[in-house]
């Protein structure tokens, strides 16, 4: 188990459960073993599971406490991020992991049964072929913002009980002011480096989208 991941989450995040503790803990030394077998992570960025990775999908949490309850869908989640640590971080609530690739899943759900995650169900499934609803639809990146508005607007349920209104929650860094003006909704920019003191963190955004 890495002391080191909990070390930086608890920083951030001072009031989690032994529980969780021990669920952070064990995230790096799993996705060391699994990433052998199967690269879900660039090999360098291993190393830095903890701020590039965890605490990177961690950001949502500072933005936002899921009330319990809320519906989650988490689109391209690669080897299960930003979804992993956001179900950890929000027990209560519920996460639906997809991903085209076969193999991702396959260490989504190694990962997520060997923490114990009740609350997440991973899924080897293209967002097109969706007809769930949920409060919100987070990823890292995958593509175009405009793009990712475009594919999974549909998945969307409007309103919602959450301190913010249902929609997209987007992690992203760079310039993407040209993705935004492509949409006709107004979206809400926010600077990751004003949750996280890390230099990685210093170009990093998330965007919300409401609906």
């Amino acid at each position: 188990m890495s002391t080191e991941s909990v070390d930086y989450i608890l920083k951030y995040f001072p009031n989690i459960s032994e529980r969780q503790k021990s669920q952070f803990a064990q995230l790096p030394a799993l996705y060391a073993e699994w990433n052998e077998k199967i690269n879900v992570i660039s090999r360098k960025d291993v190393d830095n599971l903890c701020v590039n990775h965890i605490l990177h999908s961690l950001a949502i949490a500072r933005l936002i406490t899921f009330t319990p309850q809320t519906r989650v869908l988490d689109v391209g989640t690669g080897g299960g991020f930003p979804g992993i640590p956001l179900a950890i971080m929000f027990p209560n609530c519920k996460f639906h992991l997809v991903d085209s690739i076969g193999k991702k899943i396959t260490v989504v759900k190694a990962v997520a049964e060997a923490v114990g995650l009740e609350n997440v169900e991973a899924e080897q499934i293209r967002v097109e072929q969706i007809k769930d609803k949920y409060d919100f639809v987070v990823s890292r990146a995958v593509t175009r913002f405009d793009a990712f508005y475009n594919m999974t607007r549909k998945c969307v349920s409007p309103g919602g009980n959450n301190a913010l209104a249902n929609g997209i929650l987007y992690l992203k860094g760079g310039d993407f002011d040209e993705e935004l003006k492509a949409i006709s909704r107004k979206s809400d920019v926010y600077n990751i480096s004003d949750f996280f003191d890390e230099p990685f963190f210093e170009t990093k955004k998330i965007i919300h989208l409401p609906f």
